[in-house]
């Protein structure tokens, strides 16, 4: 689908530019020029937009589950808590990782995939605003050195976030060739910009369905009156409406 954009994309410039001699149809000469540009930055930019790589935003059950993503870890401090309450909760997770900080902290995956959640790939060195304009080269080594640190640590990644949901021309085939599938979300608690952990259940409960992805974080970018709690209320409010966290099988995502 990325050829196809980019082809679509060289089309439209190459027709506004053989008619652009023509007064009357300068508009519509804007418009193929310009067009098919902001159809490749939507598919961009946009988390849950399809065009360029095939994101999953649900599963599908006939239970009240959902599926619980927690991004950015590991974290010395929050990971281990995470990790007690969901226990408590009897709630399994998925962490989606960043590389570098999998190297400096590699036992606590360890301790996640012994207490029986799961670990996907968040980049090696989650590259949130430059991930989009990444060259292949750069992407494929934000790829192979998140595998690296991730397979060192003992966990074989299946799914792959990219950071803030942004993706990459090229990540579509990066991803087929290393066995990986793209995971987005359906319901974003906007942890990361809270102050209050009530707003952040909220936010989420009022969405949350059976079905949904819940994405959530954890580490020292989230103000310290949400980290961690926040999840904590989160998993106290689902269980009160009957909604467990479940791990999906790839045949159930959407």
């Amino acid at each position: 689908m990325a050829r196809s954009l980019l082809l679509i994309s060289a089309a439209g410039k190459v027709a506004a530019v053989l008619l652009w001699s023509r007064p009357s149809l300068r508009p519509l000469c804007a418009a193929l020029f310009f067009g098919p540009d902001l159809l490749i930055l939507y598919h961009l930019f946009v988390p849950s937009a399809q065009g360029l790589c095939r994101v999953f935003t649900r599963f599908e059950t006939g239970r009240g589950e959902i599926w619980l993503t927690i991004d950015d870890g590991p974290d010395a401090e929050d990971t281990p808590r995470i990790l007690e309450v969901l226990g408590r909760h009897r709630a399994r997770a998925t962490f989606f990782l960043v590389g570098e900080r999998v190297a400096r902290f590699p036992a606590i995956v360890g301790e996640i995939l012994r207490q029986g959640h799961e670990v996907g790939h968040h980049t090696q060195t989650h590259p949130a605003g430059s991930l989009w304009c990444a060259s292949p080269a750069r992407l494929a080594r934000e790829l192979d050195d998140g595998l690296a640190a991730l397979q060192r640590a003992g966990a074989r990644p299946r799914w792959f976030r990219a950071p803030v949901g942004i993706k990459n021309l090229f990540l579509a085939g990066a991803l087929a060739a290393r066995g990986l599938r793209c995971v987005g979300w359906s319901v974003r608690s906007f942890d990361s910009a809270a102050c209050d952990p009530v707003e952040v259940v909220r936010r989420v409960m009022d969405r949350v369905r059976p079905g949904a992805i819940v994405l959530m974080h954890e580490g020292p970018a989230l103000d310290p009156r949400v980290r961690v709690r926040a999840l904590e209320r989160l998993l106290d409010a689902l269980a009160a409406r009957r909604l467990a966290c479940v791990l999906p099988e790839a045949g159930q995502l959407r």
